[in-house]
Order: structure tokens, then C-alpha cells, then sequence
């Protein structure tokens, strides 16, 4: 169950009033957006501690467009530009501080954020939308478990739970659509970001399994997308394809989501890896993949030809992908090898420290990759995709520590 209950206001509201629109006085409207460049000057009112040592990093993430990327701290949270790199602003909390998740709405002043580390500054089972040009907490959504997820979109908020997901209306906070799904402590989710398209896709009601919501249609699509479980997922911004990676964290699966059809089917490697961040281009020519194995991937994806390979398992020999699969100099000796020779793999490769943690999305710089660490790194890199290879680095520094990084 899920109860919803406004934050403070000077003015006591009515009985049965309940959370006040999110900057907007027409509930019946989506929220207004700043424009563009709202978050592009420093606040002036933000709270300087540059005399302290690093606060401890506990969650970063892209905004939608990936031009943008906050990260929350054990004393607050920290919005910076990607291209160029510099911080924007930052929010340092006098007491407690510990700021688990961060969720951008494009460039605007909203922000959704839940409590965490070892001293939150908020409950974690609770959503605070948070207004920046009042410094303040303009709305909440409470909930009986552990928020894992909170995904944005001009129009909706979404909020997963161990094993639910559930859709509001960003207007006037009021629920539309409750999900039961099955047990996702990552709090997985991803909503597509088009005008024109809502598509949601989340965790179904088994192992491997994606659902697929298409909103403005109003159908429902289940994928089997792996036999084991489903360890990270992303859609293309308009929603018309899924890119799915098990626990195995051999392969990647692309689908059309209004069908279910698997597209491609591209390899990371042999042994298993977590994977920790896909990302599509805006284009959808290419995806990128991290992983613990300290390594970024690059793929070219071909979307346009349907793979015939859905019902088989991760690992068994497909001599039908082995057809479409240039990648391997082994390809022509077609369904008699194991299949990972037949793969397709990666046109591009960025190496990164062995076991930490980075998420990775595509600049707007044609051929380059933006990549974020748990350590705090930022790292930009350029691929070529006539040679293949190593990427180059093109820009490194610790968002950390403002001082290496100007």
C-alpha cells in the first residue's frame, strides 16, 4: 500500500487535499519545465565544502538526456554538466545528509530524492520531490518498503519496489498503475523519454521475464529475455528497443519492444561478469556496455534484421546467429564450434579499473562515451568506428574534488 502526503506548507491545507501539484498550478496539466539552461549557473546559495575532505559517493546516475549527472553523498547531492565538465551546484545537508538516490528531471529545478547511507537525510522508504528554486521539499510519497528505483518523466513518476512498481501522475501525485513484479533489489526500471510514446519496461512475474507497458496504447508485452536472472536493462530514448543482460553477463539482447522480438544478440565475453550500465546512442547505431571486468564496450547494432534466435539459452549453439555474426574469423565454420566464436563482438573497448563500479552513456560529441565511477571519475572517451580497437581518452577528472578537476 502506498500513502501519499504533502510536505510542509506555510498554509494548512484542507482535509482529504493531498499532495500540492509539482510546479504547476493546473493539476490537470503536466509540470511546467524551466528552460533549458536553468541548472547552467552555479547557486549562488549553495553550501561550499570545499574545506572538507571527499564526501562518500553513494549513488550517481545520468539525467535523460545524458547532458547532465547527479550524484548523491553522505552529506547531500551534486548536479554537474557533462559537456563541458563542471559542477553546477550542490546541496550540503547540516544534519544527517546521506542521499541514496538522485533523479534529474532533464535540466529543471525538480529533483526526486530518497534517504540513504549510514545517516539519511530522509526515510527510505520515502520519495521527496524537491523543488531547488525554494530549497525546499515540495511533495512526498510514502510507501510501506524500501524505495530501491525512482524513474522521471515530465508526465509521470516512477517508483520501484523490492517487488512492485507503481506509475503517479507528476501533476498532482495521484497513483495510475500498480505493478507486481518479481523481487528486484536493484530496483531496475527504465521509461522511455518521447513525447509522442510512453513506454515503461520492468521486471515481470518470473525469473528472466521484462514487461513491456505501452501507456498511450495501452498494451501489455511479456519478454523471456534470459533463463537467469535479468541483471541490467535499458530502452532506446524513444522506447522501441530493450537491451537486456542476465547475471551471466555473457550477452547482450536487443528486442523490439512492441512485439517482443529478439533483434541481435551481441557478446561481452566468455566468463561471467556483472554488468553494471547499458546505454544506446541517441541514434540507436550503437550500445554500450560496463561491467566489473574493468572494461567498456562498444557495439554496432543492426537492428533493422530480425534474429530467429528468442527461445534458445544463453550459452547453447544458434547456427542461425552464427549467419549474422561477423565478428569472428571462426564464423564460417557455421554451428560446429560453440557459439562463442560465431558471436559479434565489440568495435570499441575502454580499459578501467578492475572491480569498481562505473556506468557509462553516450556524449554529444559524435563517437564518444561519457563514463562515471563510484570512485568518482569522469572519464570521456572517442572511438573510431572504421578501426575498431582501444578508445582514446579524450578528458579525465575526480568530480570529487573540484580542485583536480579545474
Amino acid at each position: 500500500m502506498t500513502t501519499l502526503s504533502p510536505s510542509p506548507w506555510p498554509t494548512p491545507q484542507p482535509d482529504g487535499i493531498e499532495s500540492p501539484p509539482i510546479s504547476n498550478p493546473n493539476p490537470n496539466s503536466t509540470p511546467q519545465t524551466p528552460p533549458s539552461d536553468v541548472l547552467d549557473i552555479p547557486n549562488p546559495n549553495s553550501t561550499n565544502s570545499d574545506n572538507l575532505s571527499p564526501p562518500n559517493l553513494l549513488h550517481v546516475t545520468f539525467n535523460q538526456d545524458y547532458g547532465c549527472f547527479s550524484s548523491g553523498t553522505d552529506r547531500g547531492f551534486r548536479i554537474y554538466n557533462c559537456d563541458p565538465f563542471r559542477e553546477l551546484f550542490r546541496r550540503d545537508f547540516d544534519t544527517g545528509g546521506g542521499i541514496g538516490i538522485v533523479e534529474m528531471l532533464f535540466r529543471c529545478n525538480i529533483l526526486a530524492l530518497v534517504g540513504g547511507g549510514a545517516d539519511p537525510q530522509y526515510p527510505i522508504n520515502k520519495v521527496m520531490i524537491w523543488d531547488d528554486h525554494q530549497s525546499r521539499c515540495i511533495g512526498e510519497l510514502t510507501f510501506r518498503s524500501e524505495v530501491r528505483g525512482v524513474r522521471l518523466r515530465r508526465d509521470s513518476i516512477v517508483v520501484v519496489l523490492e517487488k512492485k512498481v507503481l506509475v503517479y501522475n507528476f501533476a498532482d501525485l495521484k497513483l495510475l498503475h500498480q505493478i507486481e513484479t518479481f523481487e528486484n533489489p536493484k530496483g531496475l526500471c527504465e521509461v522511455s523519454q518521447g513525447s509522442g510514446s510512453f513506454v515503461m519496461v520492468c521486471f515481470g512475474l518470473r525469473k528472466g521475464e521484462v514487461r513491456v507497458e505501452h501507456y498511450l496504447t495501452k498494451r501489455t508485452k511479456f519478454v523471456m529475455a534470459h533463463d537467469s536472472r535479468i541483471a541490467c536493462l535499458k530502452l532506446s530514448q524513444d522506447g522501441t528497443l530493450l537491451a537486456t543482460a542476465s547475471t551471466k553477463g555473457t550477452l547482450v539482447r536487443i528486442f523490439n519492444t512492441y512485439d517482443g522480438t529478439l533483434l541481435q544478440e551481441v557478446r561481452r565475453g566468455v566468463d561471467r561478469a556483472e554488468i553494471y550500465s547499458l546505454a544506446f546512442s541517441s541514434t540507436a547505431q550503437w550500445l554500450a556496455v560496463s561491467s566489473d571486468k574493468g572494461t567498456v564496450h562498444v557495439f554496432s547494432l543492426k537492428t533493422n534484421s530480425v534474429n530467429e534466435g528468442t527461445d534458445n539459452l544463453d550459452n547453447n549453439i544458434n547456427p542461425k546467429l552464427a549467419v549474422t555474426s561477423p565478428g569472428s574469423p571462426l564464423s564460417f565454420i557455421k554451428g560446429v564450434l560453440p557459439k562463442y566464436f560465431n558471436s559479434e563482438w565489440s568495435v570499441a573497448q575502454f580499459r578501467l579499473i578492475e572491480g569498481s563500479q562505473y556506468i557509462v552513456a553516450f556524449g554529444h560529441q559524435k563517437n564518444t562515451v561519457v563514463i562515471l565511477g563510484l570512485d568518482g571519475s569522469f572519464y570521456r572517451c572517442k572511438f573510431d568506428p572504421a578501426t575498431n580497437g582501444e578508445m582514446t581518452q579524450l578528458e579525465y577528472h575526480n568530480f570529487l574534488k573540484p580542485e583536480e578537476a579545474f
